[in-house]
């Protein structure tokens, strides 16, 4: 039996700079213990960053602090905003079933208001999700098909036409080499205009 105890809320606000054009969301971060910032993918055995650095840098440690311990979270808002990229999780509350961030072991007791995110990024035109779990929830919300991986489907909400993306996890956990998640994640940037 679960408790409000077990019930842990979003510790990050939503990142949503003002000319957003795309809104990545994944589940829900992992415990506090794994982080190296206070950011979104802050566990240094996530390599969404290093997808990141490896598309728009060609180099895969851009956004690494220069002892590689920490990903730089000053170097990441400044470059999220002046591309246009909004972050958040389709979870804000979850009860971990096991000790770990797998989204395997994550209960959804409430899930993320998309549509509310929406709103304050008007020009929002694609939302990418970054995982199973995200997928399953942002297709849920919006009653649409799921895209298969590295592919898109339609989504109208409101007066709106949006594009849901389907990227795989940037967990070491998802057996896909770096070099193939970053060729997915291009693809779509380059569709979005976002990576010249």
């Amino acid at each position: 039996m679960y408790t409000s105890n077990n019930i842990e809320q979003h510790p990050l606000e939503p990142f949503l700079p003002s000319n957003a054009s795309v809104l990545m969301l994944g589940s829900f971060p992992p415990q506090r213990k794994r982080w190296s910032m206070d950011f979104f993918y802050p566990n240094l055995q996530n390599d969404m960053w290093r997808i990141f650095g490896y598309i728009f840098f060609n180099d895969r440690e851009y956004f690494l602090t220069e002892n590689k311990k920490a990903f730089n979270k000053t170097l990441l808002e400044a470059f999220l905003k002046e591309k246009g990229i909004a972050l958040y999780d389709t979870a804000s509350s979850v009860i971990r079933l096991q000790d770990n961030a797998s989204d395997k072991f994550l209960e959804v007791v409430e899930p993320t208001d998309i549509g509310l995110l929406l709103k304050q990024i008007p020009q929002c035109k694609a939302i990418i999700t970054t995982g199973q779990k995200a997928t399953d929830l942002v297709c849920e919300y919006f009653s649409v098909k799921q895209p298969a991986i590295g592919n898109k489907t339609e989504i109208n909400y409101l007066d709106r036409q949006l594009f849901l993306y389907r990227m795989p996890s940037s967990s070491r956990a998802y057996p896909l080499k770096l070099e193939k998640k970053s060729e997915l994640y291009a693809q779509a940037f380059n569709d979005l205009n976002i990576l010249h």
